[in-house]
């Protein structure tokens, strides 16, 4: 996903910090591989996605996220994060065994 980089504010980065998901995480996990699938669940009529990746320490994180526009450059912008409990991780590793590192180490 090609993106110019992230929308922070008060509102989405205490929103995010809700499950102790450290920003800093949030935008590493975005620098390897994610599965990005659309937010059917919006009812604010914004299009949003999720994404479902894991952080360089092996960590699964699971981010609902939007696209802005903002004079010219395309950011993302986190609208909660949280780390993935045990069973998503494994169904992740299981779906997505070929983005998953989390086998590997």
């Amino acid at each position: 996903m090609d993106f110019d980089g992230f929308d922070w504010d008060k509102g989405n980065r205490d929103k995010c910090q809700q499950h102790c998901v450290p920003i800093q995480e949030i935008e590493r996990m975005f620098d390897r591989p994610v599965v990005i699938l659309p937010d059917k669940d919006n009812p604010s009529g914004e299009q949003r996605h999720r994404a479902i990746g894991t952080t360089p320490e092996h960590r699964g994180i699971f981010v609902v996220f939007t696209l802005r526009d903002r004079h010219g450059s395309t950011l993302l912008r986190p609208i909660s994060a949280r780390y993935m409990h045990k069973l998503e991780v494994e169904n992740y590793e299981k779906t997505y065994p070929y983005i998953s590192d989390r086998q590997a180490s």
